[in-house]
């Protein structure tokens, strides 16, 4: 089964075992809720159980199952959870899950290809993504001017750079 990213911890918060995680979800105030499950990158895999949880400046505030004093929420810094992918809410009309994006071919508009999506780079204004060129990784934010036409079952994202963003240097 596929394994989603929804999150990894940051850093250990105060003495009681409360870490502060960076949320990588659809809908973090569901996804960190009080009784919601996700599974450690661990080896093995630990599953927690949320007990606690609430907005922070850093991300969300959470305490997990088994986890009781500051040590054992430092021990999980950078520590990363996943949920089975099957657990994703439906989305809606031009949404798109960030792994359904990695691997596509982005072209220009006229369809010469411009690069491959390596990854997607979360951001507070807006996402980018990550395109492998011939020169090396160039950020494409995606808003509407810049990136009008995801194709997810043609694997293809069409581009309308600005000058300069795709000119080698």
């Amino acid at each position: 089964m596929d394994r989603i990213l929804v999150g990894y911890v940051r850093r250990a918060h105060g003495i009681k075992g409360a870490v502060v995680v960076r949320p990588l979800t659809d809908d973090p105030e569901q996804r960190w809720a009080v009784g919601s499950t996700v599974k450690s990158d661990a080896e093995p895999p630990v599953d927690y159980t949320v007990v606690a949880s609430s907005e922070h400046p850093a991300g969300v505030l959470v305490r997990l199952s088994g986890v009781n004093d500051r040590n054992a929420a430092e021990a999980l810094q950078g520590t990363s959870f996943t949920i089975a992918s099957g657990e994703r809410r439906d989305l809606g009309d031009d949404e798109y899950w960030p792994d359904d994006l990695v691997g596509c071919s982005v072209v220009d508009e006229h369809g010469s290809p411009l690069g491959v999506v390596e990854s997607v780079i979360f951001g507070a204004a807006q996402d980018r993504l990550a395109v492998r060129t011939s020169r090396g990784i160039v950020e494409v934010p995606m808003v509407e001017a810049i990136t009008p036409t995801i194709d997810v079952d043609r694997r293809t994202i069409v581009a309308t750079p600005p000058p300069g963003l795709f000119d080698p240097e």
